[in-house]
């Protein structure tokens, strides 16, 4: 029996329209194609959640005398949970991403949700154990640029640091350089190429 993946495409852009949306349409459709059952968060469209007031805000409810999560928040959770394979498609900025992605992030990846510190204090479960990932960037700075002066600051957050911690396995890496000076036939390949990675993550 095959299982059907479930794909979660998280669009890091507080900006509509970009090159961003274009790259992540072509990746769905791909996925869509390939049989893959597929939800997407737009941050551009959609309410990106606001910055943590409390630790509270920070865990999702261990028991009933906890908080309840903003409901909005709980339906990104429960998206994140619902999925086996996360894609983030996102712009390089200031070397990193879009705070629109960090707040996202900060919002979802909650303690008792991806993962549960043991109650010694020492160490922790990681609880998005064997689920993968696909980061999927554009830049306006070459890729040597990135790597040597900026070390690869966004995909290295995200893979290890956010990802791997919850046990997530990060599966590719594509950077989209040099955005800027770029003709539309280039970009269109890169299209393409977003259409090819949704069909390789759906298989």
């Amino acid at each position: 029996m095959t299982t059907v993946r479930r794909i979660l495409v998280v669009i890091g852009t507080p900006i509509a329209g970009s090159l961003v949306h274009a790259l992540a349409d072509s990746y769905v459709e791909g996925a869509n194609g390939a049989g893959a059952e597929v939800r997407v968060i737009d941050l551009s469209t959609q309410p990106i959640p606001a910055h943590p007031r409390t630790r509270n805000e920070l865990r999702a409810p261990r028991d009933e005398s906890d908080l309840p999560l903003d409901p909005q928040v709980k339906e990104y959770v429960d998206a994140l949970l619902w999925a086996t394979h996360v894609t983030f498609v996102y712009p390089q900025w200031w070397g990193t991403y879009p705070a629109a992605l960090k707040a996202f992030i900060d919002g979802t990846f909650l303690a008792n949700a991806t993962f549960r510190y043991h109650p010694s204090g020492k160490g922790w479960d990681r609880l998005l154990t064997g689920r993968t990932a696909r980061l999927i960037m554009t830049m306006d700075s070459p890729t040597w640029w990135n790597r040597f002066a900026y070390r690869n600051a966004s995909e290295t957050s995200l893979k290890r640091a956010i990802l791997g911690y919850c046990g997530i396995r990060t599966t590719g890496i594509t950077r989209f350089s040099e955005v800027r000076h770029r003709t539309d036939d280039v970009r269109g390949t890169w299209v393409d190429t977003a259409r090819r990675l949704g069909t390789r993550d759906a298989s």
